[in-house]
């Protein structure tokens, strides 16, 4: 099947991706835009994955101030090159990210570098639950551990659900735009300001 520059046209602004990847995608998929939209995700999210290695030293600063003006976020937001920084998807995604930290208060970046001292806390608040409620002893280490799993969720940025989208996490937004880019992407720090906090 031959491949029109309409339809290269088409998925390149739809994905993002390079031209020839759009051709080669839509020649692979006889032409078929949903599977080669598909294809080019996943070839893109395998990319991402490779580049876990490469350091990000370029990046912005997103931000966030609620229209009451009394919620204020600023967002570290990392990624290869300065020329992936100044795009509009990586400047969107950074600022959805500071959006998303203004309306869900995490704690963390990530589950690892939550205070060791904060964990420990749920830990033995969640296993006083379990030993008020009588859970049989041989699950409530198990209950605990769930219930500390289900937390991590609530407060860790990476794992929480995206505010505009609940079906995908925070990590899989940015692996969608590290996809689209194929650069590495990641979130370094966050600030978040409340007046009367």
């Amino acid at each position: 099947m031959a491949i029109t520059a309409t339809q290269v046209k088409e998925l390149r602004e739809r994905t993002g991706a390079g031209m020839m990847d759009c051709k080669k995608a839509l020649q692979e998929t006889d032409g078929d835009m949903e599977a080669a939209i598909d294809l080019l995700r996943s070839k893109g999210a395998a990319k991402a994955a490779k580049r876990e290695d490469k350091s990000a030293n370029e990046g912005a600063i997103g931000t966030y101030i609620h229209h009451s003006g009394k919620v204020g976020v600023m967002v570290e937001l990392n990624c290869e090159t300065d020329f992936v920084a100044n795009t509009d998807d990586f400047k969107a995604l950074a600022a959805d990210i500071a959006m998303h930290i203004a309306a869900t208060r995490p704690l963390a970046v990530s589950t690892e570098v939550i205070p060791a001292d904060e964990v420990e806390r749920e830990r033995s608040v969640y296993a006083a639950q379990v030993e008020e409620e009588g859970k049989p002893e041989n699950i409530r280490e198990k209950i605990v551990e769930g219930k500390l799993q289900k937390w991590f969720k609530d407060v860790a940025l990476m794992e929480q659900p995206f505010v505009k989208n609940p079906d995908q996490k925070i990590s899989d937004l940015i692996t969608e735009v590290s996809a689209k880019t194929g650069e590495k992407i990641e979130v370094a720090r966050f600030a978040r300001f409340s007046i009367g906090d």
